[in-house]
């Protein structure tokens, strides 16, 4: 089921609000021409004040701002796992380097300490010893007395 998120580029297509960037800009720009005023014009279409500060003089949206690429802590060691791999070309399939064994030359040559592997980190998360424990369940027990007679049983006492 679609969920609303409260901004009239998600799943208000159904109800008649623009689905796309471009077409938001186009009818901001049509109903203000119609003489809509910008606080209206904000509660029909779900945006704020810049969304149709933005819309009323350019009918394009402003492309997305490119971000810089991440900086990670495996960057500073790239060069290394580079020229493993690079020699590995040269070696025979079966031994050639595994991600594991890169990991471990880098930990014990380099002294990568700070990196870890997803591995590592989602069983640090999930570990036993990180969840914490659950009361056994109590379960209902009928219990029966040997003085009490099944249909069909003698009686006992």
């Amino acid at each position: 089921m679609p969920r609303d998120h409260g901004c009239a580029l998600h799943d208000k297509g159904a109800r008649g609000l623009p689905t796309s960037k471009v077409d938001l800009y186009a009818a901001i720009r049509r109903d203000s021409r119609a003489g809509l005023s910008s606080r209206a014009l904000e509660r029909k279409y779900g945006v704020g004040f810049a969304p149709v500060q933005n819309a009323l003089p350019s009918a394009w949206p402003e492309p997305r701002k490119k971000l810089p690429p991440r900086v990670t802590r495996l960057d500073l060691f790239k060069p290394l796992i580079d020229r493993m791999l690079r020699a590995d070309l040269d070696a025979p399939r079966k031994q050639r380097h595994t991600v594991k064994r890169i990991f471990d030359r880098l930990v014990d040559e380099h002294g990568a300490d700070e990196i870890s592997t997803w591995r590592r980190r989602s069983s640090r998360r999930c570990s036993p010893a990180s969840t914490p424990l659950r009361a056994p369940a109590r379960a209902l027990v009928h219990s029966v007395s040997r003085t009490s007679s099944r249909p069909g049983s003698p009686n006992r006492t």
